[in-house]
C-alpha cells in the first residue's frame, strides 16, 4: 500500500509543473492507496486558496473538487484521525529540527500508524521525516 500526501493530490487534479510526473505514476500504480481523512479539507483549502490567489477560477476549482471526490470513492482508502495520531504529529513537531508543519506531521503519523512503508509526496520535508520514520518516499517530480 502508498500512502497519498496531499501534494500529490492537488496536481493530479490541477494543472501544475508536476502534472504529468504524477498522473504518469497514478495511471500505472497498483498498489492500495491510502490516506488520512484530513486530506480532505486540505485538498479544499489548496482549492480556496488557488482561488482567492487568482490561480484558478471557480469552475476550474468545481471541476477539481468533483474529479478529486470520485478518486476517493474508487481509489483512495480513507484512514481515520484518531487522538493519537494528533499526539504522534505533536511529538514530531516539537522536535524543531524534523521542520515539519502541523498538517505534514499528521499525515506521517497516520501513515505510520497504517503500516505504511511506501508515502507518495512532493514535499521535500515530509519525505525526508518520512525517511526517518522509516516509510520511503516515492519519487514523483518529473523534469520542470
Amino acid at each position: 500500500m502508498v500512502y497519498v500526501d496531499t501534494s500529490v493530490l492537488v496536481p493530479l487534479f490541477l494543472n501544475e509543473p508536476h502534472s504529468v510526473a504524477v498522473s504518469a505514476w497514478y495511471a500505472r500504480e497498483r498498489r492500495e492507496l491510502m490516506a488520512a481523512a484530513w486530506c480532505i479539507p486540505e485538498f479544499a483549502s489548496a482549492l480556496g486558496i488557488k482561488q482567492r490567489t487568482g490561480v484558478i477560477n471557480a469552475q476550474q476549482a468545481q471541476t477539481a473538487w468533483a474529479k478529486f471526490e470520485r478518486m476517493v470513492a474508487a481509489d483512495l482508502r480513507l484512514l481515520s484521525v484518531e487522538p493519537a495520531h494528533f499526539h504522534r504529529a505533536a511529538g514530531l513537531v516539537l522536535d524543531a529540527a524534523s521542520a515539519l508543519r502541523a498538517g505534514d506531521a499528521l499525515h506521517l503519523a497516520c501513515a505510520e500508524a497504517a503500516g505504511a512503508k511506501l508515502i507518495a509526496t512532493l514535499d521535500d520535508v515530509l519525505s525526508r521525516n518520512a525517511q526517518r520514520l522509516k516509510i520511503k518516499a516515492v519519487v514523483l517530480r518529473g523534469a520542470l
